[in-house]
């Protein structure tokens, strides 16, 4: 879900190709959200170990994670086609913010996009690979067609409290 959210960054901002860069272990696009040049990028560990991926980046380009990163992904602790943004915050159940969480402390942006709660007696990492059914399809890409403006307020708002809900 996190890199369906990405694509749409891609789509309303990217320049250019996404290319693979090793050194970052990830495929990396350049973007311009209106005129603050931005950095769109899918780390290529597995999820779990996203943080090492993103340290790699954050450390050769001098960025500073509490104010110059924002991160995508799913949330299965939100309701279907939720979107949260908020400036910083805890992993909830999500192991690649425990990753990020690691390497950069809980001071950075995440954005979520809920899946909402997985089905009694069904193995969480099953479910959340789970192919989504038709209804689950719409609601989430409805949500992914929000992301693009509401990060664009986010950040031509240099990170404004966007600590609600849409």
């Amino acid at each position: 879900m996190g890199f369906q959210a990405v694509d749409a960054l891609s789509e309303a901002f990217g320049e250019g190709e996404w290319q693979e860069k090793q050194k970052y272990l990830s495929f990396v696009q350049e973007a311009r959200i209106v005129t603050v040049p931005a950095l769109l990028v899918k780390p290529q560990t597995y999820m779990n170990l996203s943080g090492n991926a993103v340290e790699k980046l954050m450390k050769f380009f001098e960025l500073d994670s509490s104010s110059q990163m924002l991160v995508l992904c799913d949330d299965v602790d939100l309701p279907l086609g939720e979107v949260r943004l908020r400036g910083k915050g805890g992993p909830g159940t999500h192991n690649g913010l425990k990753s990020l969480d690691e390497k950069f402390g809980e001071h950075y942006a995440r954005l979520r996009i809920g899946l909402g709660a997985q089905p009694p007696e069904t193995d969480l990492a099953t479910w959340v690979l789970s192919v989504p059914t038709e209804e689950e399809k719409k609601a989430l890409q409805e949500a992914i067609k929000r992301i693009p403006e509401l990060v664009k307020e986010y950040v031509v708002g240099e990170g404004a409290d966007m600590s609600g809900s849409i």
